[in-house]
């Protein structure tokens, strides 16, 4: 009972819950002999941060088993490859690629569509900081009208890679092969809910995407860019119909065509 003397309950619940610190064994024992209310819903607490913690890391075991069979084979440079901003219809597409030393976990790293902006903004640093090496590029509207939208992608992903500043050893990539990058590489479809790195990847793509469409959300105002970055929703075809588009609507997807009076069928 010593360590619970001049100790609040609620300092206790900061610094082992919220802060998520290890419960030492005696401090455990302690309050399993304190009687009062508080101390048992703290165990409580402490208990399902303990399932939380285990379930979150038999969930990144999972999603690191691509990654630790090359890590085991001795190719430890594995970079995660993926894109963000397939299907808008204004701004540019984005692409991720990251490298972790083996063995890197980050608590939270999912499919960036699995996760709120919150947690996405939160877990970019987070990823940056733990990896070795990551990048991020852009194929801006002009290029997607040119190229079209899937090799658009492709050549964004490309781009990631070859800006990487540690030549990879192994891709891994969402859904896609990148047959003018010579590195081996595996495509893993849902990669991005699969695949850790390409997780990762995911994440730093959309954040970057989502912090330059608000960007020029104050360069192009009245279409909502901030809000909705680009992606067809009905109050964005409704601003497109009644404005025309701007310079950074792709002019080859059928809704901004329509709004220039463009047949596209």
């Amino acid at each position: 009972m010593s360590r619970l003397v001049n100790v609040s309950l609620a300092a206790l619940r900061v610094r082992y819950v919220e802060r998520g610190r290890p419960l030492p064994a005696d401090l455990e024992a302690a309050l399993r002999a304190d009687e009062r209310a508080g101390a048992r819903a703290l165990l409580a607490a402490v208990a399902r941060r303990r399932a939380e913690n285990r379930a979150e890391g038999q969930r990144l075991r999972t999603l690191l088993r691509y990654e630790r069979a090359l890590w085991a084979a001795g190719v430890e440079a594995v970079a995660g490859v993926d894109e963000a901003g397939m299907s808008p219809l204004a701004g540019p597409v984005a692409a991720g690629a990251v490298i972790f030393a083996p063995e890197t976990r980050i608590p939270g790293v999912d499919d960036c569509k699995k996760l709120d902006a919150t947690e996405r903004e939160r877990l970019a640093p987070l990823i940056k900081e733990a990896a070795i090496a990551w990048a991020v590029a852009f194929v801006e509207p002009e290029e997607i009208d040119r190229l079209n939208i899937y090799w658009a992608g492709i050549a964004a992903m490309e781009r990631a890679v070859a800006a990487l500043g540690r030549a990879p050893q192994h891709l891994l990539i969402d859904g896609r092969r990148l047959d003018r990058v010579p590195v081996p590489q595996q495509k893993i479809i849902c990669g991005d809910a699969k695949s850790f790195t390409i997780g990762a990847a995911s994440i730093l793509a959309k954040t970057a995407r989502d912090a330059l469409m608000r960007e020029l959300d104050a360069r192009y105002p009245g279409y909502g860019f901030a809000r909705h970055k680009g992606y067809p929703v009905r109050a964005h075809l409704k601003v497109l119909a009644a404005r025309g588009p701007c310079p950074i609507h792709r002019r080859s997807f059928a809704p901004v065509q329509q709004a220039l009076g463009i047949c596209a069928g």
